[in-house]
């Protein structure tokens, strides 16, 4: 039996007090956190059903184990034969991959079995299972008789391997240790047998104080994410292991804000870190940071066109028209960007909520995973990145508690036995599922299949137009995966039927104290609508060399209009944001060239058409032709009324095929008239509603 001492003296003290202990006084008995008891539990709910045993809670949460005595004693007598070692399966990877990350390139199989104190045999297993984490991150772990193991990866790859499998599994673990170190309980040890602790909390509070200066929040998960990289990057550089440069550094504020925590760090701890470090960290928080709302609305045409069509998308699920809410769509365009920045990096994301947002939105969960599977074919969303984008629908849809649950008829030959036992298998097995009946095949004949969401059999149905799903008594592991597919396939039609009703916006009068704010708000409307109306043009440009000629020419004009105070800066931004990213509109011959710049005096959107076109990159990543450069300029510091404006414009580019033809044609009304509407529909929308 694989058991710490830890795990063994709660089984002891939940026998012993059968009912008693919960996981507080467990944790004051143990002198140890109530997390740490929780993890604790859900390994030792694993060496139960060993046994035949069960886990369960009284409704006063005390705990007991459940299952036949013989059972009970069977386990008793094996813990006391049993030698529990404090190293669970994870420390003991942990320390693999320190050994194979921070050593050399090849390592003799006899001699990393007797550092982890383990058999070959072991050894083997554990090896499978953390090659196929390393291949996550471009790291190629092979072995070779008479050579034994060899690691081939590149610095970064090491160090995004190393710090996400931390994070991932030891999350909680970093956190306590944070925390007993803020409280000045100094340690000598390192943190997880490896993180030093000094640097580990001089990192943390150098990185708070930096990113409480700039006023940018993140939250838990990724900010610790980001100390565990930093600190990472450090002691492996004080080891020899130092990253290569990827060129000149950019230009953008997560490079500044990680130059400004390095500063901090050097002069703390008279550390060495270099610009590729920085660099490295930069594209850290550049996947992991929360952005304002409004600081998107138009940086990825593409992106918010997407997701869009994801929130319609669930709105035709859950039978919730969401399409109208704007929060919820400046949301998810602030949380899509990193997120998928993230998946593209290949960086391991720790959600430690994910287990309970699919138990608290269940059917939630599977709508909005099957339209994030819908929209972004390309893209593959791990559960954790599933419930963060929930969230944000559970949040708009003010679903404090999600009550939806299907009911499901269950039918038999009989009616008994066989049908019981399943009925048991899916209640625990299928939280969403709900056995509402248990028929007989003849009484199933004169029931009516529409009282029911799903119907689940375990014998073949004499009925040709019924659509019913064929199990095992057992219900096995495949059986689960098929109905849980046809609950996602199914939601649209078992959400129409009953449970999730259109939720009606909530007017909420102003008060005559907020006029003001309700005067600005126009204010911003109208000016905003103004500026694009009065400064839009249609330039058509021929016999030039390239797309840059074309922009310079629009920025110079824009300086003679008063739109622009300084062409140079603003151009500059506009050539700094290409860099960073493609701006080509797939699926059109429109790139959108945009930019927030404080030498830009008022809100300015203009079309240049190519008599040949240019070769850009697309923001899908991949390249493409553009004839139509469409320009878009705004100061910064924009109001949220101002990037609603400039969220309309840039979302209608390619709302639908007619959409693109306008913008992409060289007919100024046409384009003019275009705006007029979006406009039009705006105001009415949401100020003379209001």
């Amino acid at each position: 039996m694989f058991i710490t001492s830890r795990e063994k003296a709660i089984i002891e003290l939940i026998v012993k007090t059968s009912g008693k202990h919960t996981v507080h006084s467990l944790s004051a008995y143990l002198n140890v956190s109530g997390r740490t008891i929780q993890r604790n539990l859900k390994s030792i709910e694993g060496v139960l059903k060993q046994h035949q045993l069960e886990l369960m809670r009284t409704p006063a949460d005390g705990l007991f184990i459940s299952g036949k005595n013989e059972n009970i004693y069977r386990l008793i007598q094996q813990l006391a034969e049993s030698e529990p070692t404090d190293e669970t399966p994870e420390e003991r990877k942990l320390r693999l991959l320190v050994t194979l990350l921070e050593g050399g390139s090849s390592f003799k199989m006899s001699v990393l079995a007797n550092e982890l104190g383990i058999s070959i045999s072991s050894l083997t297993t554990i090896l499978d299972e953390v090659a196929d984490w390393l291949a996550k991150f471009n790291v190629t772990l092979t072995r070779k008789r008479g050579v034994g193991v060899e690691v081939a990866a590149d610095e970064g790859s090491r160090r995004h391997a190393l710090a996400s499998f931390s994070i991932v599994y030891f999350y909680e673990e970093i956190i306590d240790s944070l925390y007993s170190l803020q409280k000045g309980q100094d340690s000598v040890l390192p943190v997880l047998g490896f993180y030093e602790p000094e640097l580990l909390l001089a990192t943390y509070e150098s990185l708070g104080i930096v990113l409480d200066q700039e006023g940018v929040n993140l939250v838990d998960s990724d900010f610790v994410g980001l100390v565990v990289h930093i600190c990472l990057s450090i002691q492996r550089v004080r080891r020899g292991h130092v990253l290569q440069s990827a060129g000149t550094p950019d230009e953008s504020r997560e490079y500044s804000l990680m130059k400004s925590v390095a500063d901090v760090l050097r002069e703390r701890l008279s550390v060495t870190i270099t610009e590729a470090d920085v660099a490295f960290w930069s594209v850290i928080l550049r996947g992991s940071k929360l952005q304002e709302p409004g600081a998107t609305y138009y940086d990825s045409v593409f992106l918010g066109h997407l997701v869009k069509k994801l929130v319609s998308d669930v709105s035709a699920k859950l039978t919730v028209d969401l399409t109208d809410d704007f929060s919820l769509y400046q949301g998810l365009m602030a949380h899509m960007g990193p997120s998928i920045f993230r998946l593209q990096q290949k960086m391991e994301l720790f959600n430690p909520l994910t287990d309970e947002i699919k138990k608290k939105y269940p059917v939630l969960f599977l709508a909005v995973k099957d339209s994030l599977e819908l929209e972004f074919p390309d893209m593959i969303f791990p559960d954790a990145e599933v419930a963060y984008i929930v969230l944000h629908f559970g949040s708009a849809l003010l679903m404090n508690e999600e009550k939806v649950k299907v009911d499901a008829v269950i039918v038999c030959p009989t009616g008994i036995g066989a049908s019981k036992m399943l009925a048991s298998r899916i209640k625990k097995e299928l939280k969403i599922i709900n056995p509402v009946g248990i028929l007989s095949l003849n009484d199933f004949r004169d029931a009516d299949p529409d009282d029911y969401d799903i119907v689940i059999s375990t014998v073949r149905l004499p009925f040709t137009n019924l659509d019913y799903i064929l199990v095992s008594p057992l219900l096995s592991e495949e059986d689960i995966a098929i109905i849980q597919t046809y609950v996602q396939n199914n939601i649209e039609r078992i959400t129409s039927r009953k449970y999730l009703k259109p939720v009606k916006p909530v007017k909420i009068e102003k008060k005559p104290t907020e006029i003001r704010g309700l005067l600005q708000e126009i204010k911003d409307v109208h000016t905003s609508i103004e500026s694009i109306l009065d400064h839009f043009r249609v330039y058509r440009k021929q016999s030039v060399t390239d797309h840059f000629t074309v922009m310079n020419e629009m920025v110079q004009q824009a300086k003679l209009d008063g739109l622009v105070t300084d062409e140079g800066k603003v151009m500059d931004k506009l050539m700094e944001r290409e860099q960073r990213g493609g701006l080509g509109i797939p699926g059109t011959n429109m790139g959108l060239f945009h930019c927030l710049d404080p030498h830009v005096t008022q809100l300015v959107f203009q079309v240049a058409h190519l008599d040949k076109p240019f070769l850009i990159k697309g923001m899908n990543g991949k390249p493409m032709e553009m004839k139509s450069l469409l320009l878009m300029l705004a100061p910064e510091g924009l109001s949220e009324r101002e990037n609603e404006i400039l969220s309309l414009i840039s979302t209608s580019l390619i709302e639908n095929q007619a959409s693109m033809m306008i913008y992409s044609s060289t007919n100024e009304a046409m384009i003019y008239r275009k705006l007029e509407e979006l406009f039009l529909d705006y105001v009415q929308q949401n100020l003379i509603k209001e």
